[in-house]
């Protein structure tokens, strides 16, 4: 027999307890062998909008777990299979899924070991509800988020972009037909272009949407280590073929073969190792320093330059025949300056990936932020651009990012907000500092106490206690 209570939650003979509630709500799997405390539970985070699925043991627990459930919250001890179990099989089903485990006051060392194992957090018996529903609640939020942000990025990706990468200007929809039409290939490509510009980026492209998609991607940056050390990292090293040589060790074309290697900053390549790769890519071998072998490999090369290769051709730097062999493609992605109408797709795809990477409330751009973005020249280019994005997200006061939020990258310091004069001086005690930040931050919440609280990390409670000792009655906004 199935009984229904008035939450909408239902009990059966099989230890299960379900709820009906809308689809878009946060789903619970509640594992109890309590029967009155899991139909406790049940009615109170139905009643706040879960829907909630609860289990009397663990096999019937996992049972109920699908690809949308949110949270498991199991018991420790429970009947045959253990808490620990749960949340190990529950992790092994949906890794993403989030559990939170239940201990009596006794045995917390239990539930520390079960956060090593992966649990998000615990909580004593008897529980309280109202510390669980805030628990549940951040776990779907925060999945909530990771699902806007995915959906967002397919979406951006679906009109406007290609792999990682988001354009719509007439310079970057022609760089992905170029990518398009080379990927299938084995043909050679070098990407030139400005710092910061994305040459990566379209890099990795072009081996995403190959048929070496599966195999590995590997990226080198020759100006990262001395001339001396390039060559054993790309081509490997025999034991004892120089100081230190300890025993033998594959290089990076080893290491990508049947994949794609990138070779970033490929005019740091000094003359001597150009006309190793330039064997590689003629041939299709290489010898490792120290040794006589010839080993055949099969490695898509991708080189990248913010220089000028035909200048360092003609200055006898670079080897003209292999600037031409590295050139069979050439893709160059613009400087940012050169398509502002990108600007906005791009600042809203790193501003939502800083909220996710940061666990940071919703923030959006304001009107006269994006404009003042698009106006910038952006040396440092695309990179400048998320870096600036991620600062403002991190350091926003506010839900919404103005042009007075925007770092002093943009030209001149930040325009200070009106809460930020006087703000802070050398020799200033720390109760007037403190007293500064709790006004400051009312200020800028229009003298919200509710709001500054959790912008200040202390509770309601606290920040009265604190006007109280300051003898602040209200402030203007």
């Amino acid at each position: 027999m199935v009984g229904n209570d008035r939450n909408g939650a239902s009990g059966d003979e099989t230890g299960r307890t379900e709820s009906v509630r809308p689809a878009g709500s946060g789903r619970v799997v509640l594992v109890e062998d309590d029967d009155p405390l899991r139909e406790a539970l049940t009615e109170y985070l139905v009643d706040k909008g879960l829907v909630v699925a609860g289990a009397s043991d663990g096999k019937r627990g996992l049972d109920l777990i699908d690809d949308r459930t949110d949270v498991v919250v199991t018991d420790l001890k429970l009947p045959g299979m253990n808490g620990l179990d749960v949340l190990r099989r529950a992790k092994a089903v949906n890794p993403d899924i989030q559990v939170i485990v239940a201990t009596g006051f006794g045995s917390v060392d239990s539930a520390v070991a079960a956060m090593r194992e992966g649990a998000y957090h615990y909580v004593t018996k008897p529980i309280n509800p109202t510390v669980l529903l805030k628990m549940v609640e951040e776990i779907v939020e925060k999945r909530r988020l990771r699902r806007e942000v995915a959906e967002l990025r397919a979406q951006l990706n679906e009109k406007y972009g290609f792999d990682h990468m988001i354009g719509r200007s007439r310079s970057m929809l022609e760089i992905f037909e170029v990518i398009r039409h080379v990927a299938p290939t084995r043909a050679t490509v070098l990407i030139t272009g400005e710092s910061g510009t994305g040459k990566e980026l379209v890099a990795r492209a072009i081996h995403h949407a190959s048929p070496r998609r599966a195999m590995p991607f590997i990226a080198f940056n020759c100006a990262a280590l001395p001339s001396t050390l390039v060559e054993s990292e790309l081509f490997g090293h025999e034991k004892g073929a120089f100081t230190g040589a300890f025993q033998r060790r594959q290089g990076l074309f080893g290491a990508a073969d049947g994949g794609t290697l990138l070779i970033d900053e490929v005019s740091d390549l000094d003359i001597a190792l150009q006309a190793k790769l330039l064997r590689v890519l003629e041939e299709r071998c290489y010898t490792p320093l120290g040794s006589t072998r010839e080993i055949k490999v099969d490695v898509r090369i991708i080189a990248a330059s913010n220089s000028d290769l035909a200048q360092a051709v003609r200055d006898g730097r670079f080897r003209e025949d292999l600037f031409y062999r590295l050139k069979v493609v050439q893709i160059q992605p613009p400087p940012l300056r050169e398509r502002r109408e990108d600007i906005p797709l791009l600042a809203k795809s790193f501003l939502e990936a800083a909220i996710q990477e940061h666990g940071l409330r919703e923030l959006r751009l304001d009107p006269d932020a994006v404009r003042l973005l698009q106006s910038h020249d952006w040396p440092g280019n695309v990179r400048e651009l998320k870096n600036t994005l991620e600062s403002a997200a991190v350091l926003a006061r506010a839900d919404v990012i103005g042009p007075d939020s925007l770092p002093f990258a943009l030209g001149g310091e930040r325009a200070p907000a009106q809460s930020d004069v006087e703000l802070f001086h050398v020799g200033m005690r720390m109760d007037e500092l403190e007293r500064s930040a709790i006004l400051a931050t009312l200020e800028e919440n229009g003298g919200n106490r509710t709001r500054a609280a959790r912008m200040l990390g202390i509770s309601l409670r606290t920040l009265q206690r604190k006007l109280r000792e300051y003898n602040v009655q209200e402030v203007k906004t």
